[in-house]
């Protein structure tokens, strides 16, 4: 929705000798490729700063604005050339010393992801970070670093691959460690992972981020996420701050090659989901066949609020992604609640004998 001036700022415009909107329009003609489908979003973007300007309120306020337009216009610079890889943000601590079974199972799961041309995203810094990009390789690293007094600098690896963001905020580090993951794996940590990891459940399980892998990986030893795993089951689920499904989002495995094939399993159909006119859409990369078809319309009608499921293909309204015209759709009437219940929907349509035999 467009942003309305404010009573104010609207009469300062108009009473300006200065047409503030032709001079933006004249601005964007100049700055925007022509024909380019974002020249709006750009022009309300400029709005933005100007009216900010025109109020002048506060200067760290002007800094906020600064600092973020600027760390987000320089990820995305980084960022598009990797658009189309796939990448797992894997979280951990920093301080896990070399030499840790932690140290070497997060190494073990770089590799793993590596040779699954899976791309490593870290906090760049050291201990599981450090190990997970030394398993992946330059090639495969990505490090989100953060701006810290102390503690934090980049790893050697993601150092020597240049990929590498350097964050003052938190918040929008912690955007991108969202926004470019298809998969999520969390290793012990301190209050950076446990941060982490409820606030990519929090994003999933509200539908504000799409449904990817949530992976915890502990050594076959370890009862660190077993002890959380407790908690929430006792102390939320239970108490019915969260509902029982939504604890189906996570999975605890012990080894980098369980948490890769994971992972693995997640993409062995489902290829991405997004909201289509009103629809929840899951594009397949097989079809499914006429029983598993009954299966979901009796198995997870809860899931749909009217009408079922059907398949369907490509539509013509999805013209922003024309390289993923030849996927089969999956499309129903989300209720938009219940993640948990819709993360078996896609383990039971990534089961090959739920695919039509041809596909």
């Amino acid at each position: 929705m467009p942003y309305e001036p404010d009573d104010y700022l609207s009469r300062h415009f108009q009473t300006s000798a200065i047409d503030i909107n032709q001079k933006v329009d004249d601005l964007a003609e100049l700055a925007v490729p022509p024909g380019s489908p974002n020249r709006q979003l750009y022009r309300e973007m400029l709005m933005s700063v100007i009216r900010m300007a025109q109020a002048d309120r506060n200067r760290w306020d002007a800094k906020i604005m600064l600092q973020t337009l600027t760390e987000m216009e320089s990820a995305f610079s980084l960022l598009e050339k990797f658009k189309r890889r796939r990448k797992v943000s894997v979280f951990g601590s920093a301080r896990t010393p070399v030499g840790h079974p932690l140290y070497h199972l997060a190494r073990d799961l770089g590799s793993e992801l590596s040779r699954l041309d899976l791309m490593v995203i870290t906090g760049a810094g050291d201990g599981i970070m450090a190990a997970a990009h030394a398993g992946a390789g330059a090639d495969n690293s990505l490090g989100f670093n953060i701006s810290l007094p102390f503690e934090q600098g980049a790893n050697p690896t993601v150092q020597a691959s240049g990929n590498l963001l350097t964050f003052h905020f938190f918040f929008l580090r912690k955007l991108f460690f969202v926004k470019e993951a298809d998969a999520v794996v969390l290793c012990p940590g301190g209050f950076g992972t446990l941060d982490e990891a409820l606030e990519v459940l929090t994003l999933i399980q509200t539908g504000k981020s799409p449904l990817i892998p949530i992976v915890l990986l502990d050594h076959p030893e370890g009862n660190y996420w077993d002890s959380a795993l407790d908690f929430l089951r006792q102390g939320l689920a239970d108490n019915h701050y969260i509902l029982h499904s939504d604890l189906h989002l996570m999975r605890l495995v012990h080894s980098g090659a369980e948490a890769a094939q994971e992972i693995s399993r997640f993409y062995r159909n489902f290829h991405s989901s997004r909201w289509l006119q009103g629809l929840f859409v899951i594009r397949m990369n097989h079809p499914l066949n006429e029983g598993a078809l009954l299966t979901l319309h009796k198995e997870f009608s809860d899931l749909s609020r009217e009408g079922g499921f059907r398949q369907q293909p490509y539509c013509e309204t999805e013209t922003d992604e024309p390289e993923l015209c030849h996927l089969i759709r999956l499309a129903f009437h989300f209720n938009g609640r219940d993640h948990g219940r819709l993360r078996e929907l896609v383990d039971f349509i990534n089961l090959p004998q739920n695919w039509a035999q041809n596909s």
